[in-house]
């Protein structure tokens, strides 16, 4: 039996996170996750800490409108 691919599933999948920093207009710092596997996908704070802690709130809507819409929803190779 297949399992059930629904939002659950795919929010608990081993993402392939990539971190960094950068500058903001008026020079400030912030940190960013992206996520290998969804290219539109980047989630922004002032802290890696904030920005580890609340980037599944933007990725839970991200994968909703992709489920939505029947797009193919990649699985990290880690979940393959």
């Amino acid at each position: 039996m297949s399992e059930k691919k629904d939002l659950d599933y795919y929010l608990n999948l081993n993402w392939t996170l990539i971190e960094g920093t950068d500058i903001d207009f008026e020079g400030n710092p912030y940190h960013y996750i992206e996520i290998k596997e969804i290219p539109s996908f980047t989630f922004c704070a002032k802290t890696i800490e904030k920005a580890r802690e609340n980037y599944k709130v933007q990725l839970r809507v991200i994968l909703q409108v992709m489920l939505e819409y029947g797009d193919e929803i990649p699985i990290p190779p880690s979940n393959v």
